[in-house]
């Protein structure tokens, strides 16, 4: 096969039309010809620098039949979610899966499983199962260390597994919202080596300066590209491109190709975009992907132009496996795992008794994933508390989906539902059900809804039921992933016409128990104080 293009030569800073040969799999050839600016760009291809796969609803063969039509051909992947559902079974799913399809799906090992000891999980990786994991050629790095006041007060637990990614010469991701000044320097000294979760251009140019790179987040809840993408101008060998958390509707738009095109918009270097998107990964995490020079994988894609990045066509391995906005992965049959055990719940399981009106509120905010705390008054009937829509003050709960237990309550700001409640047993990191509603009644359907479907995500409103399911760990789809893409966009339609006001009710719904970032969340046992780190009171 000969391709002829305007081969982007990153590295140079030079394009020059090519005809490109490529056997089995590899480029054997790259011969200059006469310049023709007539003909497409060829890129090396857009590789996701963190991502979990999971929350796309997506099983990896899945995502990839997407991603692809976008020029992404690999993910650094944390298999993190589905790990806290099942543990190592996990891990070995997402594994296998992925291998059935052309795409590069590079995970690691997941370090924090459970995340915190104050929420109940479905599976836990110790250091002995990252030994085992790390050993293995396929997983390349130690997913993101969490577990920051762990690694900055050096628990031995925590530094035991950093120990042994030391051993096997991993890289270490990192996660560490909002850390600066001393306490990301004696985190970044531990040996994490990546982050994430900035959200200020300061935070982010402290890390750089630790020597750490930064992942400019874009997600579908988590927006921090234009907080961070000045960084490129100055360190563009120390900035990555990641969706950390993408949900399939707006997988199925676009990818890290977006993100390129808005760069370049805001009048970035294209050579320093390419760079971030296509190749400092590679170097990383000294990955096996072809970064088009002779004799490499023959992993690349066609664009339209250096602007929008409309992708013609993508290759991996030397298989066209997406032309014209078309998937050319074939579907496979995907299995199904999952770990789901509680028992339908009764409305009167959602009460709180008053102990007062005013409470600590939980304010979600829009495209971040930090929750500051906040004070409100709830109503108070007959000795309950109760949830004050007209104050958009509104109940939270989460439900144990491992075992029978009784469900943790409080209030959470900013859903905007005016009536019925919506619930997903997406719900990081343990994925345990959780529920936002205006009425006891409504959470308690919604929650049923997904005990009954063994997972998935729902809405309820009046005598009008939605729901997605999501059999595989509760937290994926074995469906076609187009389809799946159209059913979470009617399901969210639903959400907005309920009140919702936020970009992606859902994913922002799916990291209300996520207690590694500050300030207030809910877990299954209660409400948590992300900067202290222990739990606390619904009522003031």
């Amino acid at each position: 096969m000969t391709i002829q293009a305007q081969l982007v030569d990153i590295h140079h800073r030079q394009i020059r039309s090519v005809n490109l040969s490529v056997e089995d799999g590899q480029i054997s050839k790259i011969e200059e010809i006469a310049s023709d600016s007539s003909l497409p760009y060829l890129l090396p291809g857009f590789i996701d620098a963190h991502v979990h796969v999971e929350s796309s609803m997506l099983v990896p063969s899945e995502f990839a039949r997407l991603a692809v039509v976008h020029g992404t051909v690999a993910t650094i992947s944390d298999p993190h979610e589905i790990a806290n559902v099942c543990g190592m079974e996990g891990v070995e799913y997402m594994i296998a899966n992925g291998k059935q399809v052309s795409f590069h799906f590079f995970f690691g090992a997941p370090s924090c499983v459970p995340a915190t000891p104050f929420e109940t999980a479905g599976g836990e990786i110790n250091a002995q199962d990252i030994e085992k994991l790390m050993s293995r050629s396929e997983i390349l790095y130690l997913a993101e260390m969490m577990n920051w006041p762990g690694t900055v007060n050096r628990d031995p637990i925590v530094m035991e597994k950093i120990e042994i990614s030391k051993k096997y010469d991993k890289p270490i991701d990192g996660h560490a919202p909002g850390l600066m000044g001393e306490l990301a320097e004696k985190y970044v000294s531990a040996g994490p080596s990546t982050d994430h979760e900035c959200f200020t251009y300061e935070e982010g140019l402290g890390k750089i300066k630790l020597g750490m790179k930064i992942s400019i987040r874009e997600g579908s809840a988590a927006k921090n590209f234009e907080a961070l993408i000045d960084l490129i101008d100055e360190y563009p060998e120390m900035i990555m491109f990641c969706s950390d958390d993408k949900h399939p509707d707006n997988l199925a738009i676009s990818h890290i190709n977006e993100l390129a095109a808005r760069a370049v918009a805001k009048g970035k270097d294209v050579f320093d975009v390419l760079k971030a998107a296509c190749l400092n990964p590679i170097q990383h995490y000294s990955l096996p992907v072809g970064r088009l020079h002779e004799g490499d994988q023959a992993d690349f894609i066609l664009v339209k132009d250096l602007e929008k990045f409309d992708v013609l066509a993508t290759y991996i391995q030397g298989q066209k496996v997406a032309e014209d906005g078309k998937t050319l992965i074939p579907r496979i049959k995907n299995e199904v795992i999952n770990n789901f055990h509680t028992s339908l719940k009764k409305s009167e399981d959602f009460r709180i008794s008053a102990h007062g009106t005013k409470v600590r509120i939980i304010e979600a905010m829009d495209g971040q994933l930090i929750t500051p705390e906040i004070e409100g008054e709830i109503l108070v009937q007959n000795g309950f508390a109760e949830s004050n829509p007209e104050k958009d003050i509104l109940k939270i709960t989460v439900v144990n989906r491992y075992e029978d237990a009784s469900p943790a309550v409080a209030f959470i700001k900013n859903f905007g539902l005016k009536s019925g409640a919506i619930a997903s047993s997406v719900g990081h990191d343990s994925h345990n059900i959780i529920a936002v509603g205006v009425d006891d009644e409504s959470i308690c359907r919604a929650v049923n809804l997904l005990i009954e479907a063994k997972g998935g995500i729902s809405a309820v409103s009046g005598e009008k039921e939605e729901v997605l399911p999501l059999p595989v760990g509760g937290i994926m789809s074995p469906e076609d992933g187009y389809q799946v893409a159209e059913a979470y966009t009617r399901i969210d339609r639903m959400a907005k016409e309920m009140g919702s006001s936020l970009n992606s009710p859902f994913m922002t719904l799916s990291f209300m128990a996520l207690l590694v970032i500050p300030d207030l969340k809910l877990s299954d046992k209660g409400l948590f104080d992300g900067k202290r780190f222990e739990f606390t009171d619904v009522f003031l």
